[in-house]
């Protein structure tokens, strides 16, 4: 179950990052967090922004929506989501296709 936390503007989403992958894409719930692999290597901060294209496409956002709000060099990151709450976040994530 992930541990989606409400916030004043929104919701915190806990995120496990998987840089350096084969493709970009979203894998499911692991340890409370949303597993988000993309291919981008984590130098310079490029798979912090691939996170944010990833999870702006998967969950219909904006990128004005979402901000990386701590984790920035760690796999395990929070994105603070604009104007949704932690239910309609949890049933944004609930409608993505899983690979398999």
């Amino acid at each position: 179950m992930l541990s989606i936390e409400p916030h004043p503007e929104g919701a915190i989403l806990p995120v496990r990052a998987q840089p350096g992958a084969r493709r970009n894409e979203i894998r499911g719930e692991q340890d409370g967090a949303l597993k988000v692999c993309v291919s981008q290597s984590p130098e310079k901060g490029k798979a912090n922004k691939a996170l944010v294209e990833v999870l702006c496409k998967a969950l219909s956002l904006r990128k004005s929506q979402i901000e990386l709000i701590s984790g920035e060099t760690s796999h395990h990151k929070r994105f603070l989501v604009r104007g949704l709450n932690p239910e309609e976040l949890a049933r944004r994530i609930s409608n993505i296709q899983h690979p398999g």
